[in-house]
């Protein structure tokens, strides 16, 4: 427990889990964008997310956070304009997601160039988040530590390659949770590797960004993503 699971993040309110919280859900997937700008987002919204999110302002929240704000940003406010602006078009649907945390929220997006991904995940609380998928596939992160998102073809050897990789070149940099998806036997799998954080964690040289590089490079690795602590 820190600090924050006492007193609750600095924040735009009202509501630090249909705000703060769903700040930080659509900020992941800004950096699943890795930045960019999307053209079209859907955003599905389950349980109380669905009954309050314009009286808490979470439809706002949430396009705050895709387009890169925090949970203390003064945008927030105006996301909905600020999008319109930007060329985002946006709608929101209400439904329940069976066997979904309460204030769940599913982002669809599409971008420019034609490719799109999901991201679901849940505001749990105290503006604390569980990311329960990625395009699809199951993962199980809170955004509190740096991760990464090896998306690789499910041939053996690929996640010996990824962690001696990391062993090797990377000797500092500690996994604290690690899981594994996949839709089919031999298909599209993807490898979530939460990162302790801390200085120490790499040496001063290097970057997560960089160790996601080399993963790229190695044989069946299709893609590897940072999601930078939010």
């Amino acid at each position: 427990m820190n600090v924050f699971d006492i007193i609750g993040p600095i924040m735009i309110g009202p509501s630090s889990s249909h705000t703060a919280g769903a700040v930080r859900l659509g900020r992941v997937a800004n950096k699943v964008m890795d930045g960019r700008k999307p053209t079209c987002v859907e955003i599905t919204l389950s349980g109380s997310f669905a009954r309050t999110y314009r009286g808490h302002g979470t439809d706002r929240a949430l396009l705050a956070g895709i387009m890169g704000y925090h949970s203390y940003s003064e945008e927030i406010r105006d996301a909905l304009e600020i999008a319109r602006r930007e060329g985002i078009t946006y709608r929101f649907i209400k439904q329940d997601i069976r066997d979904a945390h309460p204030n769940t929220a599913r982002i669809h997006f599409q971008m420019e160039d034609g490719s799109e991904g999901t991201v679901e995940g849940a505001s749990i609380g105290g503006g604390n988040i569980r990311v329960d998928f990625v395009n699809g596939m199951r993962v199980d992160f809170s955004g509190e530590n740096n991760t990464i998102l090896v998306l690789h073809w499910d041939k053996p050897g690929v996640i010996a390659d990824v962690t001696n990789l990391m062993r090797l070149k990377y000797p500092k940099a500690n996994i604290s949770n690690f899981r594994l998806s996949r839709r089919e036997r031999g298909g599209e799998a993807l490898m979530t590797l939460e990162l302790d954080s801390g200085r120490s964690s790499l040496s001063s040289q290097t970057t997560e960004q960089d160790m996601a590089e080399d993963i790229r490079s190695l044989n069946n690795v299709i893609n590897a993503i940072v999601i930078r602590a939010i």
